[in-house]
């Protein structure tokens, strides 16, 4: 047992619903094996617990595990390439980057990479964008149970507009996620999601055959892209001549549900956000990507308008980095500049969307915020003394002006401890 003291701040009230910040300068965390088993000060703490040990925290900030519902686990080496738009990207930068992951001993490095790069950024939980190589989802998801992240994830599939490696067939793409579902679904912290590439590269029958991947797997989730360039939007409509939109193109499939997030969706359509908002889908938000393919703004207000659930993603490689952070202050940015109206975001609103939006989401129930019931996954942010963030932190006005300052400046480098389920895992 352990009683871990210090500066606390988390949202377990939706800020979009009326909740705000909840903060405490000095607070005690029980935490029994892994568990969050009381939340009270420091003194009752000690003395219900006499023997247990005592970590203090104080010289830090501590906030819940972040939580990233859109990151590409083969893009980890294609971050930064900019000046390009989506289709462009894609074929210069991310997909030969991605071919390459049909070498095991490349998977195995960037697999490493990756799980690096979260977890020093703080992240504790992921939806991952896997690889289109089912050993290298092997070799991925053997990595992900050793680190102890709570990674869904899955083989992306796709049957055109592709370099030829990357290419499967309905045959191949089922039997391949069937033996990944049977060897990795549920095993510690894992859970699949059936991963088609996008409407653009993936054509209806293939989109089905993920649909009855879903349907024969009851709790195994989904994940893609959606709306998120107008071209892109332009070919799938040609590919898919049939559906009414982009998002039809997975609801016919039977992918559309309350465990499917969708990337982006910068230009919906008003019937697709009904859509997602009767399904429960997910929009996973990924404000630097949007901004270094000039994809465009996020509609957030239409889609809170529309009860469309809206998360964080930092769409490695397209984003720029793994931070979290920097998705928050980005979404800021974006919302204070979009010309239809975008939503006056407080730092309260930009640690939900990081950490208990996510966690929702991804129906990690378990995680999202530091109360009594929950599993302790949380991150100490502790800025080198006398760096402008240690200054902006301590001569901050209240408690939601310094997780403003840590959402403006905060970067990995700023992350000084990480837990997942009360186990240390060192950034």
């Amino acid at each position: 047992m352990v009683i871990y003291r210090a500066r606390v701040f988390d949202t377990p009230d939706n800020p979009f619903a009326g909740g705000r910040l909840r903060s405490a300068s000095d607070i005690a965390l029980v935490v029994d094996d892994g568990l969050i088993t009381s939340r009270t000060d420091f003194d009752t703490a000690r003395t219900a617990h006499p023997e247990a040990q005592v970590v203090d925290l104080r010289d830090g900030v501590l906030i819940p595990g972040l939580v990233d519902t859109h990151v590409h686990l083969p893009q980890v080496r294609a971050i930064g390439h900019l000046g390009k738009p989506l289709l462009d990207w894609l074929d210069q930068c991310a997909l030969p980057e991605e071919a390459k992951l049909g070498d095991p001993a490349y998977a195995e490095a960037v697999a490493g990479e990756f799980l690096t790069g979260l977890i020093s950024a703080g992240t504790t939980s992921a939806m991952v964008f896997g690889s289109h190589f089912a050993s290298a989802m092997d070799i991925f998801f053997s990595a992900a149970e050793k680190s102890g992240l709570r990674i869904t994830s899955g083989l992306v599939t796709g049957d055109r507009n592709l370099p030829d490696a990357l290419l499967t067939d309905v045959e191949r793409s089922t039997e391949e996620g069937q033996a990944l579902i049977d060897r990795w679904h549920g095993k510690g912290r894992l859970r699949y999601a059936v991963t088609p590439r996008f409407s653009f590269s993936a054509g209806p029958e293939l989109l089905a055959a993920g649909g009855r991947l879903v349907e024969e797997n009851p709790g195994i989730w989904v994940t893609s892209h959606l709306n998120e360039n107008v071209d892109e939007v332009a070919g799938v409509a040609e590919i898919h001549p049939e559906a009414l939109d982009y998002l039809d193109t997975y609801d016919r499939a039977g992918l559309v549900g309350r465990r499917t997030v969708l990337a982006h969706n910068v230009h919906p359509q008003d019937r697709e956000l009904e859509r997602m908002a009767e399904a429960g889908s997910v929009a996973a938000h990924c404000p630097t990507s949007n901004s270094a393919l000039a994809s465009g703004f996020f509609p957030l207000r239409r889609h809170i308008e529309a009860g469309v659930r809206v998360a964080l993603g930092t769409d490695v490689g397209a984003g720029t980095g793994f931070n979290l952070l920097k998705e928050g202050v980005q979404s800021y940015f974006m919302q204070q500049l979009d010309p239809s109206g975008g939503v006056a975001l407080t730092s309260a609103h930009l640690l939900y969307l990081a950490t208990a939006a996510g966690a929702e989401a991804l129906e990690l129930d378990e995680v999202g915020h530091l109360s009594v019931g929950k599993r302790f996954d949380a991150v100490l942010v502790r800025p080198a003394a006398g760096q402008p963030l240690d200054v902006g932190i301590c001569n901050a006005a209240d408690d939601a002006d310094a997780m403003a300052k840590i959402f403006a400046m905060g970067t990995p480098a700023d992350i000084a401890e990480v837990w997942i389920d009360g186990i240390p895992r060192h950034p």
